[in-house]
């Protein structure tokens, strides 16, 4: 399996993605924002990071990118699509998840350890863990607050789409302690906290977070 990573100026954890597809068993392949171009892979990465600069707002100038328009119109035929921090920013100004992310309420910078209660296992992503499985994966960011209008977050956790959720005290402010959420077809997933720096114990808290890329690819043969 092939999954890409895409590189947008500013990013700052492709290498770290493409190394969790690696330990996960699949070939990552290097995706470039200005490319149209997916390479025939399997799945897609938006990792974390500041892509330009995070101007205008996060996320808002990635979704022009040339490479987006290929993700916006392979999701939609149903290509799994990971939004990681940065990369979840991306996936809500692409529509291609609702919402948006915005400062976090406490005004600063968060970095630690995350403990996480995983919601949802019905996705391609998350299929390799159990619904309440708890998790510890790194969390840094400052623009981590996920907000919605309360019949969309009606929506999102009657149909089963928020995937994960802060336990403990909330980091930044996000409606719910939604700290992930999925599109209706469970194929596209938005996650703000950073699994691919849990998949080694020599790097990470824990291993926690290899389930998110092992997952996808047992959705891929199952599919």
């Amino acid at each position: 399996m092939r999954i890409g990573v895409v590189t947008f100026p500013g990013s700052l954890d492709d290498g770290d993605a493409r190394r969790a597809v690696r330990v996960a068993g699949a070939e990552p392949v290097a995706l470039w924002h200005g490319d149209a171009d997916l390479r025939g892979v399997d799945a897609v990465v938006l990792p974390g990071g500041f892509s330009y600069g995070d101007y205008l707002r996060c996320g808002a100038i990635a979704r022009f990118a040339p490479v987006m328009g290929e993700v916006v119109r392979a999701a939609g035929q149903g290509l799994p699509v990971l939004g990681i921090c940065n990369g979840f920013q991306i996936l809500c100004e692409a529509h291609l998840l609702p919402g948006a992310l915005i400062r976090n309420d406490v005004r600063r910078f968060v970095c630690k350890d995350q403990r996480l209660r995983i919601e949802s296992s019905a996705t391609a992503w998350t299929a390799g863990y159990s619904d309440g499985q708890e998790i510890v994966v790194p969390l840094k960011n400052g623009e981590g607050g996920f907000v919605a209008s309360d019949a969309v977050l009606d929506e999102l956790e009657g149909e089963g789409r928020v995937v994960a959720r802060y336990l403990g005290d909330n980091p930044n402010g996000s409606y719910r302690d939604i700290a992930g959420i999925a599109s209706a077809d469970g194929r596209v997933v938005g996650l703000m906290p950073h699994p691919e720096h849990a998949v080694e114990t020599l790097t990470g808290p824990s291993t926690d977070g290899l389930p998110f890329f092992t997952s996808v690819l047992t959705s891929l043969v199952a599919a």
